[in-house]
């Protein structure tokens, strides 16, 4: 059941805020994406919002205007076009998503704009649509559900992280459009399922899988060189850092002690990776203790408001938010104001409300 929270509306609410991993899901892809979706990541009193909601785009920006959120950003839901094993089924979803929400955000210029999806099958043909999204839909980065669900020759199932050095000329192209990826969650598959969750499937999704996944794959990044040989990479990890932040320390200190002598190529630490190049949002984790320990670790500058709707609620996320205890620097930077700059962000909704706690 989803957690209740009791809080008073403040005083000044933060107007403007903006989010950033707010998911939809074209018409024509329900049937065959989203309906196991709904007992795995969905909370049950949740069902009818997340049906309307994940199709209806009206519906999110009816949310958003209630509690202060002056800018949407609209992403392709789990498991995406990362769950497309074929390479043309994965692009033409691809296509086709990225032009089905490039049409419903037209009617909410200054409210809603997108991440686009690609396939990362064949990094070259992912530049190809990662630049028709960014230069010709005028979306403001890229998202991929994790890593990519691919088929060996010899007809096994595989999966590809972008870690490679096949993958650098994606990252160019990152660095070059100056845009952000933000890698999402998905859920487990093929032998990763069957070998740990098959006999514990509560621990699919939010509970566990999630924060495991994708904590793999930005580690992944970090110790073989990505950001390294792509410096000006940015990339993007939802719910407080799945988990990362947690284990800094210890995961610091392993990889400089141990991991580097065997022969590890990440030349910096992973302090300074976050520093440098991931960002933290705060989707689907409203936790006024964790957002303390990563401002305490990262620092306010590498933390964006998010909600994770329709899986989570507006409301939900604007209550706690616009009470939590933080100076007023702080606040409208994490709100705000690090989205504007990041995603290059120009007038909006309540782009610059004054705010006074």
């Amino acid at each position: 059941m989803a957690p209740k929270l009791s809080m008073t509306p403040p005083i000044m609410p933060m107007l403007g805020k903006v989010v950033l991993e707010e998911a939809f899901q074209p018409p024509f892809a329900m049937e065959k994406h989203t309906g196991t979706n709904l007992g795995l990541y969905v909370y049950p009193e949740r069902e009818a919002t997340y049906v309307s909601g994940i199709s209806n785009i009206a519906d999110r920006v009816t949310e958003a205007r209630e509690t202060g959120v002056g800018y949407t950003i609209c992403s392709l839901t789990i498991p995406g076009v990362q769950g497309e094993a074929d390479p043309t089924a994965a692009e033409e979803f691809a296509t086709h998503s990225n032009n089905w929400i490039a049409e419903q955000i037209k009617a909410y210029p200054k409210e809603l704009g997108a991440l686009g999806a690609v396939s990362m099958h064949n990094p070259k043909q992912a530049v190809v649509e990662m630049t028709r999204c960014i230069k010709e839909l005028g979306f403001h980065g890229i998202m991929v559900n994790n890593w990519q669900q691919a088929i060996k020759p010899n007809g096994e199932s595989t999966l590809i992280l972008y870690d490679g050095p096949e993958y650098d000329v994606f990252w160019s192209a990152l660095e070059e459009l100056d845009v952000p990826l933000y890698i999402h969650p998905s859920g487990p598959t093929g032998a990763i399922k069957d070998l740990l969750y098959e006999e514990r499937p509560y621990l699919i999704g939010p509970p566990q899988s999630f924060a495991i996944d994708v904590s793999t794959h930005v580690l992944a990044l970090i110790i073989n060189g990505v950001f390294d040989r792509h410096p000006k990479a940015q990339v993007i990890v939802g719910h407080m850092g799945e988990r990362l932040p947690y284990d800094f320390d210890r995961t610091h200190r392993w990889l400089e002690l141990v991991e580097k002598s065997r022969g590890m190529i990440a030349k910096k630490t992973i302090y300074e990776y976050f520093k440098d190049n991931i960002w933290l949002t705060t989707s689907g984790q409203f936790s006024t203790v964790v957002l303390q320990m990563c401002v305490n670790l990262v620092g306010a500058d590498r933390i964006l408001y998010s909600v994770d709707y329709p899986y989570e609620c507006y409301q939900d996320a604007s209550n706690w938010f616009d009470n939590v205890n933080l100076n007023t620097r702080d606040k409208l930077k994490i709100g705000r104001e690090n989205a504007k700059k990041l995603l290059k962000l120009g007038e909006y909704k309540d782009c610059d409300a004054p705010y006074h706690q």
